[in-house]
């Protein structure tokens, strides 16, 4: 009855209310009816099996659609950038924007280990579970490995990573008869009496020391996809698409017909979220031992981001801008505040380009042609928010599974959150689509995507707003550097002056050159 009515009202939800709107008020019909589920009846297999099928369904088409989204975004994009990334404006541009999303990924990370949302770590648990520590050094091998995959196949289900095998050093065997002798002591071990005269019988152990062991790494290879080998392969060849021209035309077309049809498959995905949601929350609802304790942990988490997220937003970006710059950060911000407003609203960077192209054109007098270039790149490529709210989330999923997680792992999730950003679209919780990647390319869970799903639509609008800001403070810094190399609109007319011939010539001379008066020739 409860499994029907949760449908039912669902589906309503979906169709009657916007989306965040519907996915809010089915979070809450979730936990209302596993609450009572749990209370007033016993769980039978039957229920758990519904769950776990729509929760399995639901995370294999967001794993299906997510490769081809990364690949094909990555490819047409990077092939689209490369004719503008030849001039200076273009290459400081794009090198701007990677340098400061991985900046925010380093402050989401930074941020998420000193607050530890997920809580206390179980190192105890960790080193007694008998799982071999792999040194830094193999990590960072085993990631540039990754980077460059033998099989583009087989990257897709496998990766590389370096096993640690214990290996008991034997001697031959006609020494192993003498060093037991020589190495095995008897100790005696003798009771006293207590205060009521209890006899203790005396016993004697032979103790033998532990055989030399030794941890052997060896190369091999673990399940989860090569996430990072399949990107770095999809810019490198989006890149030499855009070198080579018309030539490589119909691959880039293809790409981003493709991702087209991807985005709408995913916007239906988004649509029909809200009924999948209530599988998905109740069934990691019932899984909990204390629904209570993860209820704090979230609390922390979205403390976590949003901290983050002011961190970098309201003193990193304004600081790199001044020192640039030197200019007053505050004023160039009030001039982009009703941009900044808007994409709160919205919660989408693409819907709030119009806004922040006419703020910085009219309120900050940025040059037109300036802004034609940065801020549609900054809203394709520039995702500061979601890199930090990606590299946060995922290393909260393995605190809360007690992942100890290794320095090449760190290291993973900061390049895989920097390359997801990218791919991210400019349309709301896009960063739920790309999540998958970087919990993929470190093993993490990917259905524990279902514990961060009750605050992001409230930390979207956040991210959403230092997406905005970083891409408007791109431009002004872009502005500033690349000034000498736009004259002002209307400057050039008017210290020009223009000598027609035959009605089939033009040429300009400066004001300066110019030794004859201005006529024309018929």
């Amino acid at each position: 009855m409860s499994l029907t009515l949760s449908i039912t009202l669902s589906i309503t939800l979906s169709i009657t209310l916007s989306i965040p709107l519907s996915i809010t008020m089915s979070l809450t019909l979730s936990i209302t009816l596993s609450i009572t589920q749990s209370i007033t009846l016993s769980i039978t297999m039957s229920l758990t099996l519904s769950i776990t099928l729509y929760i399995t369904m639901s995370l294999t088409l967001s794993i299906t659609l997510f490769i081809t989204l990364s690949i094909t975004i990555l490819m047409s994009g990077l092939a689209a950038l490369d004719a503008k990334c030849s001039s200076r404006l273009g290459i400081m541009t794009v090198s701007y924007y990677l340098w400061t999303t991985f900046v925010a990924v380093v402050v989401g990370i930074l941020m998420v280990t000193i607050i530890h949302p997920g809580g206390a770590a179980q190192k105890e648990d960790n080193e007694d579970s008998g799982k071999p520590i792999m040194s830094s050094a193999d990590a960072l091998l085993d990631l540039i490995r990754n980077m460059f995959p033998a099989n583009l196949v087989q990257a897709t289900f496998q990766q590389y990573r370096t096993r640690s095998i214990p290996i008991m050093k034997t001697p031959p065997p006609t020494v192993t008869a003498a060093l037991m002798e020589s190495t095995t002591r008897r100790v005696y071990i003798y009771g006293v009496q207590d205060d009521n005269g209890t006899d203790i019988q005396n016993f004697s152990l032979d103790l033998t020391p532990p055989p030399d062991i030794q941890m052997r790494t060896l190369p091999g290879t673990s399940d989860g996809m090569n996430v990072l080998g399949i990107v770095i392969f999809s810019a490198t060849m989006g890149i030499m698409l855009g070198r080579m021209g018309p030539n490589g035309s119909a691959l880039v077309n293809f790409c981003q017909s493709l991702n087209e049809a991807v985005l709408k498959i995913v916007a239906i995905v988004i649509w029909y979220f809200p009924f999948g949601i209530v599988f998905l929350v109740a069934g990691k609802i019932l899984e909990m031992d204390d629904p209570s304790a993860m209820g704090k942990k979230l609390g922390f988490y979205a403390i976590t981001v949003v901290m983050g997220l002011i961190l970098h937003g309201l003193f990193i970006l304004p600081a790199m801008y001044f020192f640039i710059t030197k200019k007053s950060p505050i004023v160039y911000i009030r001039g982009i505040l009703q941009a900044l407003l808007i994409s709160l609203a919205t919660s989408s960077s693409s819907a709030t380009l119009p806004i922040t192209f006419k703020c910085l054109l009219e309120n900050n007098h940025i040059d037109r042609r300036i802004i034609r270039f940065v801020l549609p790149v900054g809203a394709t490529i520039n995702m500061d928010g979601t890199a930090l709210y990606e590299a946060v989330a995922a290393i909260f999923i393995a605190q809360v599974n007690n992942y100890e997680l290794d320095f090449g792992q760190i290291i993973t999730i900061s390049i895989t959150a920097t390359a997801a950003s990218i791919g991210a679209a400019g349309i709301p919780q896009a960063g739920l689509v790309t999540m998958v990647i970087v919990l993929t390319s470190v093993g993490l869970p990917t259905d524990d995507i279902t514990l961060i799903i009750a605050v992001d639509w409230a930390l979207d609008r956040f991210r959403t707003m230092v997406n905005v800001m970083g891409d408007a403070l791109a431009t002004g810094i872009m502005a500033h550097i690349c000034r000498k190399d736009f004259v002002k609109e209307g400057e050039q007319v008017r210290n020009t002056l223009t000598w027609h011939h035959n009605a089939c010539q033009t040429l300009n001379f400066p004001f300066k050159e110019v030794l004859f008066p201005l006529c024309t020739v018929n």
